[in-house]
């Protein structure tokens, strides 16, 4: 019997002694550094751009934050059609290729990951499996360690040597990018385009529309309805009743029974994914914390203060953590305790975070109301540039909510959509998170400019003026965190009208393995 060092010895030989003159680990190193260089350069643009905006250009806050709220979702969504024009026509290697060179599909598009899966020999199952765990776990560290970079290095570069070194930096990190692709081109498995998944959503959606006098039969049976080779749907689901008309043999509307599944399973998931839009939305708003924190004292010690940018690390820095403790500590031990494994439900732990990121809004007001009562105190309300005496350390307990708001549901949400679409749509459940953020962009700046509008009238100078110490930021704070509880509520019965989960990874807290997730 072989000992599992002698098997992950053989596992890592076998796949770089590749027979294949194409792939192989030796592709790996040179995809996972794009990856971890694009994502360095692309965040290293957004911590401090508020402040360039203001300062630079002497754009209002509001205006300044429109801005970053439509980066935000342009660069949300563009993945969107870079995975339709990759999987249907371009192919993955030409479009992250294309990707490379135009600096805003770069900084947008996630495929390198997926790309790099192509270069494993998936005949190889049971030792290609430790290589792709492998790979999985560098690719995520890499990306980690890459925005805690731009968060501490390249924003105290902007902070300290000024805003030509502090943006030619993140360009010429974006050359190293794309230097780091093309250098293994020769080398690359490179997968023709297929049909696109979402081409064939769309052309259900066209057949339901083009069926929707017909009648069937009240007894369903396999005969009259078009399947995939090989698929065990043999007949539709009961629910959504109306689309399965399109998985009928006739002319110009031939769907199969696993494309009418596939479109019911992701209507089915929608009202679940749109409570994480108004928690994307909450946390989008770093520009305002980059605000809060430059009026605040940063030092940590008498010769070095924090860049008011580098504070966003705090959250990435909770996640890290709060997953480590979690799973290998808090699971463990509660197991332990009763007997038998526990653990939360994906539900559970998407409500967890619709809470903690509540929580995270009531802790920024309080913290914010007591900033302005100091500023205007010491007399510096006039000066936009004041530095208060408090600590900007009083932003931890904010930050670290938000960090947990973001590991229990935004995890959750990718968790949950793997769970419940089918496995033929897993790309789809990869992007879904993506396009909340995208729409959680544009929601957040339709708030925070009817907010500025209601307010401002009658001659007021608003709730988020440029002054942050005229203004009420407290006050919209609040109002964050009132939205974010009445979204929770809008949760709780999405997950009523949802009904059970499938629960093929979690199972609730003390449950044993079965079919289904309660709660």
């Amino acid at each position: 019997m072989e000992r599992p060092s002698d098997e992950k010895k053989m596992v890592r030989e076998t796949l770089l002694i590749n027979k294949n003159p194409k792939g192989g680990l030796r592709t790996l190193p040179f995809i996972i550094a794009n990856e971890a260089f694009e994502n360095m350069a692309s965040n290293g643009l957004m911590p401090n751009m508020i402040l360039y905006l203001c300062r630079e250009y002497n754009m209002e806050t509001t205006a300044a934050t429109n801005v970053l709220f439509i980066w935000t979702a342009v660069t949300n969504f563009v993945p969107i059609l870079g995975a339709f024009l990759a999987d249907s026509c371009m192919g993955r290697y030409p479009m992250i290729g294309f990707g490379c060179i135009i600096s805003l599909l770069a900084a947008a598009y996630g495929h390198p990951l997926v790309f790099g899966t192509d270069q494993l020999d998936k005949g190889n199952g049971a030792k290609n499996a430790g290589a792709l765990q492998s790979y999985f776990s560098w690719y995520y560290v890499s990306t980690a360690a890459a925005s805690m970079l731009s968060a501490t290095f390249i924003v105290y570069i902007q902070d300290n040597l000024g805003w030509k070194v502090g943006f030619g930096i993140p360009a010429v990190i974006m050359l190293l990018s794309a230097l780091s692709f093309f250098t293994a081109s020769s080398f690359y498995v490179k997968p023709k385009a297929n049909t696109s998944l979402i081409s064939g959503l769309i052309q259900v959606i066209v057949a339901s529309y083009k069926n929707r006098n017909m009648k069937l039969s009240s007894q369903a049976t396999e005969e009259m309805y078009h399947k995939r080779k090989g698929s065990m749907l043999l007949v539709p689901s009961e629910n959504l009743r109306h689309p399965e008309e399109d998985s009928t043999t006739m002319p110009w509307s031939l769907r199969t029974v696993d494309q009418v599944e596939e479109l019911k399973a992701l209507i089915k998931i929608i009202p679940m994914w749109s409570t994480g839009i108004i928690l994307a939305g909450t946390m989008s708003q770093s520009s305002f914390l980059v605000l809060q924190a430059s009026s605040m004292d940063r030092h940590i010690s008498p010769n070095f203060e924090i860049p008011s940018g580098s504070f966003i690390i705090f959250p990435v820095i909770t996640v890290t953590l709060w997953i480590g403790f979690y799973d290998r500590i808090l699971l463990p031990l509660a197991s332990k305790i009763k007997g038998k494994p526990c653990q939360l439900t994906v539900k559970q732990r998407l409500g967890i975070g619709l809470l903690c990121c509540t929580a995270s809004m009531a802790a920024w007001a309080i913290v914010e109301g007591i900033r302005r009562e100091t500023a205007i105190s010491e007399g510096i309300s006039d000066d936009p540039r004041g530095v208060v005496k408090m600590s900007a350390m009083w932003l931890l307990p904010y930050l670290v909510l938000c960090g947990l708001a973001a590991a229990f549901n935004a995890i959750g949400q990718t968790e949950f959509y793997y769970i419940e679409l089918p496995k033929s749509m897993s790309s789809i459940a990869s992007t879904l998170l993506g396009v909340g953020m995208s729409v959680a962009s544009l929601v957040a700046s339709f708030v925070m400019n009817t907010v500025d509008d209601i307010t401002k009238r009658g001659g007021n100078g608003g709730w988020i003026p440029s002054n942050i110490n005229k203004g009420h930021y407290d006050y919209y704070y609040w109002l964050l965190a009132g939205l974010n509880m009445a979204n929770f509520i809008y949760f709780l019965e999405c997950c009523k009208a949802y009904g059970p989960c499938k629960g093929l990874v979690s199972k609730p807290l003390g449950e044993k393995d079965g079919t289904d997730e309660e709660g």
